[in-house]
């Protein structure tokens, strides 16, 4: 069974009406941390569960010593998914309003505590729920917890020692998710330093996505990693992003296309910045 895999509001409609797959609400809002609680109360689909990025999905913040949001303590995350109601074998469903990059950190986050299979992305998120004339509820379903299982791999996982001792290899191939303006240091609206990780290659995460905001079919998007990868190994990549949110969308993009799970650099920049010994780089 692939590792990554999508449904479409059509497809999530009729698994509702025949099983009982558990779906997670994703949505979050940078610059308002309360958003995705506040839509969720007002309408989500059918029997979702709410997770929040910042309470469930990342641990508290050390001001000069991680990234914005640094990964959750395995243990409390897995009581947090039990409370949702998620075992080893639930069938999961995972949307944000549309670009789904919240939800793909929540598909990440059970990868690498193992749950590698019956996990989706609704593909188009909300917005596609929505076009499709889909219906929404705003009551809170009573959840019988489950007993999911993990052991996080540390093999998905890069830290920002490792990965300076990498940089300039010749094998390496480093994507960063952020949009182009930020890659090149043009403008910084959310960290203290702009730029990039040296030898970085800007890979916006939401060019991952068609023209209405799905996913863009696999041969595609292999088209799209192997010009980027050229003819480096692709077991060599290093995905990183502002704080390890937006990579994840291009590791579940990686996924869809073909290659295997490949690593993350969790801290990103967020947290390369906290050491001023770290380089730099601006431009392309």
């Amino acid at each position: 069974m692939p590792l990554a895999q999508l449904l479409s509001p059509t497809e999530l409609a009729t698994r509702l009406a025949t099983a009982e797959p558990i779906v997670v609400d994703c949505r979050f809002a940078l610059e308002d941390p309360a958003y995705g609680a506040r839509v969720y109360a007002e309408g989500h689909i059918p029997g979702a569960r709410f997770i929040d990025l910042e309470r469930d999905l990342s641990a508290p913040v050390q001001r000069g010593i991680t990234g914005r949001h640094p990964l959750p303590d395995p243990q409390q995350l897995l009581e947090r998914l039990r409370a949702l109601g998620i075992s080893q074998h639930s069938e999961i469903v995972l949307y944000d309003d549309g670009p789904g990059a919240f939800a793909a950190r929540a598909w990440w986050l059970l990868a690498w505590l193992g749950k590698r299979e019956g996990v989706f992305l609704l593909d188009g998120g909300l917005n596609a729920w929505r076009a499709a004339n889909l219906p929404l509820d705003s009551a809170t379903p009573a959840v019988n917890p489950g007993d999911l299982q993990g052991t996080p791999d540390a093999s998905l996982l890069v830290s920002a020692d490792t990965l300076l001792k990498r940089l300039g290899t010749p094998q390496l191939t480093l994507l960063d998710a952020r949009a182009l303006p930020r890659f090149r240091g043009e403008m910084e609206a959310i960290d203290p330093v702009a730029g990039h990780i040296p030898g970085a290659q800007c890979a916006v995460f939401t060019d991952n996505l068609d023209g209405n905001g799905r996913f863009k079919t696999p041969e595609q998007l292999r088209e799209r990693f192997s010009a980027l990868l050229g003819q480096r190994p692709a077991e060599q990549l290093v995905a990183y992003c502002g704080s390890g949110v937006t990579a994840c969308h291009n590791l579940f993009a990686l996924c869809l296309a073909g290659y295997p799970l490949l690593p993350l650099y969790a801290g990103s920049w967020s947290e390369w910045i906290t050491d001023p010994q770290r380089p730099l780089a601006c431009g392309d």
